[in-house]
């Protein structure tokens, strides 16, 4: 099933990927639905599917055209995907977003600063962190959304501790296991 075909309504995510630029939330999120056999979307690509490449989206109607075209995606995907989802880094922080996240299994993949940095080579495709120093955004960007994140994860792992397989079976084991999810209060 692709990320535009549409599914039986009434579906949720199994988990949600969200975390900070470069920390592999698509490469996870691919291993995870292959070890749940189930579909992946990432929320950019399907975003680039519907409106064109990220970078032109900015160009032409800034960061909060962007997080409104972002938000649209992710309402419409929540109830019609059963698989895993992966979100951009600033998806999670718009209220409307963050609201629409609350109930569901959201993971944080949390990474360093030194394991971003070999990831983020030039920051190509990343309009927040066009410039002379890709690390130095990409660490005040990070540490500015690192609350939301931690605010709505009901699990996290170490994006540089392991392999996407790897970090995949961690979240399936977390995830499958009712104990390892903090239960809403009734």
């Amino acid at each position: 099933m692709s990320a535009t075909e549409p599914s039986p309504a009434g579906l949720r995510p199994r988990a949600i990927l969200i975390g900070p630029m470069a920390a592999g939330k698509t490469s996870v999120g691919r291993a995870l639905a292959r070890l749940w056999h189930v579909p992946f979307v990432d929320l950019d690509h399907e975003i680039e599917a519907r409106h064109g490449p990220i970078p032109e989206i900015f160009a032409a109607h800034g960061e909060s055209g962007f997080r409104e075209r972002e938000a649209d995606a992710l309402a419409q995907l929540l109830g019609r995907h059963g698989g895993v989802l992966s979100l951009g880094g600033g998806a999670p922080l718009t209220p409307r977003s963050a609201a629409s996240l609350a109930g569901h299994h959201v993971v944080l993949i949390e990474i360093d600063e030194h394991a971003a940095a070999s990831r983020l080579r030039g920051g190509a495709g990343r309009p927040l962190l066009a410039g002379e120093d890709p690390v130095l955004r990409w660490r005040t960007i990070t540490a500015a959304r690192m609350p939301a994140y931690r605010a709505l994860a009901v699990h996290t792992v170490d994006g540089a501790s392991s392999t996407p397989d790897a970090l995949a079976r961690s979240i399936a084991a977390a995830l499958d296991d009712p104990r390892q999810i903090p239960q809403e209060d009734a």
